[in-house]
């Protein structure tokens, strides 16, 4: 099981979760996704502890209480869903033409 922690601060750091979590048990755990543009933090992160009833604890005591100037969303993160391939990826479907030049190719 793994723990969804949302509304974080961009400040927050994997150790500053660390040190939450460990209040309710051992954090085996920390993923800190940050944007691959800027690699800010996102405001989300993922916890995992040794068992389901450290993570129970957890997410009853901070689901919804103020940290780091933010109310926490803590919940039981959900799986992730497949994408579809269908709108995204490959060569077709947005149908942006090149138009004019006469014919020439740089490539």
């Amino acid at each position: 099981m793994s723990i969804y922690v949302g509304n974080l601060s961009y400040q927050v750091t994997e150790e500053d979760l660390k040190t939450a979590f460990a209040e309710y048990g051992k954090v085996s755990r920390v993923q800190l996704p940050t944007d691959r543009e800027t690699g800010r933090v996102r405001g989300f992160a993922f916890v995992e502890m040794e068992t389901d009833s450290q993570e129970e604890a957890a997410i009853q005591a901070l689901d919804g209480a103020e940290w780091m100037g933010r109310d926490l969303k803590v919940n039981k993160a959900k799986p992730r869903e497949e994408r579809s391939g269908s709108s995204r990826g490959g060569w077709g479907g947005n149908n942006r033409g090149g138009g004019g030049g006469g014919g020439r190719s740089r490539f």
